[in-house]
């Protein structure tokens, strides 16, 4: 019998990924995905199992013959660091890379906009997070962060927030200060290729996926693919002119997306409604963040203030989409981020503007639905965005069970 050739590191670490973002799956699966041999996976995954990264998940159903055994990434071996920002809250977990489970959470408020100190701040608060989970650093294989801004992914810079003093990228100096793989992305891709791994974007070619939340983000996948247009800033639904107010937007403009439909807006039009004697269910709350939830849990009470103030919200909503309907006819209009948790409220104003504004030829087989993983796609695609981009010289730079498994 031919002696099977050893196993090269890149082939375990596509498996790693595949087992990752598939959950389970059989060796003839693995073979055909990564176009190897049976015996060369086979290999692969006996190397894997024996060193306790991998292990036998049950059989998946028979096709007429033996049942196949599937194999799925073992719990407790190997974590990722998510980090996701938006304009005012940070919030920082420890996933296990074998089923996103969450090992620790670290919350705080951190706004971004002028805040000098933001910086040290996230510093702070990711090492606080690493320690209180008690993990050793070699077992965590990577950081992903998402943020809000213009992101530049190749150089890992945000041109909107976070600028370092000492002359590196902002990925450049995470990686020096937490001595492992960093990698950084805009908050609503993020979101995207979470959908586009996790949730109902999966196997779909193109899917618009909108963050509803303190701006209204865009992720775009075209072909099955992440888009980001000629300079990696495609997407930027929170600043196209659609409203006529005079408000001046964080950007510099006026009439964008983001000063009129947004859960921040819809927040301080409530409190604003209530401070000049509106009487009702809702009360006032001392951050953005649980006004907004106060809002949006009396909406599903069905409170008609709460319900009026995100149908305005989603109506505008509407009308982007409708733009983004005329020029790209997507399959899908996935809406994701903190507002996916009142999708039913805000799809039927969504509609109507649809109607209004969309030609019907056009949008009669587009798709608008609501997430069903809401918020979590955010902390869950920031720890896809490592598992995407890893690579065999990643590890590196990485100290624990990955490298000595998949490096040997």
């Amino acid at each position: 019998m031919a002696k099977i050739a050893s196993i090269d590191s890149s082939l375990k670490v596509q498996i790693l990924k595949r087992l990752y973002f598939d959950g389970a799956a059989s060796c003839a699966e693995l073979s055909e995905a990564l176009d190897r041999s049976l015996p060369i996976i086979a290999k692969a995954i006996a190397e894997m199992t024996d060193a306790g990264m991998v292990t036998e998940k049950g059989y998946a159903r028979s096709t007429g013959g033996r049942k196949p055994l599937l194999f799925a990434l073992k719990p407790g071996n190997v974590y990722i660091v998510s980090v996701v920002m938006d304009q005012l809250y940070t919030n920082i977990k420890i996933l296990d890379v074998a089923n996103n489970s969450e090992i620790c959470s670290k919350k705080a408020e951190l706004k971004l906009l002028n805040n000098k100190a933001a910086l040290c701040k996230l510093e702070d608060l990711i090492q606080e997070a690493i320690v209180s989970s008690g993990l050793p650093h070699g077992d965590i294989i990577g950081m992903g962060l998402g943020m809000p801004g213009f992101v530049n992914i190749k150089k890992g810079i945000n041109h909107s927030y976070l600028h370092t003093l000492t002359g590196e990228s902002l990925r450049e100096y995470f990686e020096r200060v937490f001595d492992m793989p960093v990698y950084i992305d805009n908050d609503s891709s993020v979101i995207a290729l979470a959908e586009s791994k996790f949730g109902l974007a999966k196997n779909r070619q193109d899917v618009m996926v909108i963050n509803v939340g303190w701006g209204i983000g865009l992720g775009m996948i075209v072909d099955g693919k992440m888009f980001r247009g000629h300079n990696g800033y495609a997407g930027e639904l929170s600043h196209i002119p659609v409203g006529t107010g005079d408000i001046l937007c964080e950007c510099g403009k006026k009439g964008c997306l983001e000063t009129e439909a947004t859960l921040r807006i819809v927040a301080q039009k409530a409190i604003d409604r209530i401070k000049s004697g509106y009487k009702g269910t809702i009360q006032v709350r001392e951050s953005a963040e649980e006004m907004c939830e106060e809002i949006m849990g009396a909406a599903k009470r069905g409170d008609q203030f709460a319900i009026e103030l995100l149908s305005e919200m989603a109506y505008k909503i509407g009308k982007a989409i409708a733009i983004l309907i005329h020029i790209n006819s997507p399959e899908q209009v996935l809406l994701s981020g903190r507002g996916a948790e009142v999708g039913k409220v805000l799809l039927a104003p969504i509609q109507q503007a649809l109607n209004e504004y969309c030609i019907p030829r056009l949008f009669e087989h587009t798709e608008v639905i609501f997430s069903t993983m809401k918020y979590n796609a955010y902390p869950i695609g920031a720890a896809a965005l490592v598992m995407e981009n890893l690579t065999v010289n990643q590890l590196v730079i990485a100290k624990g069970v990955v490298k000595e498994v998949i490096l040997q």
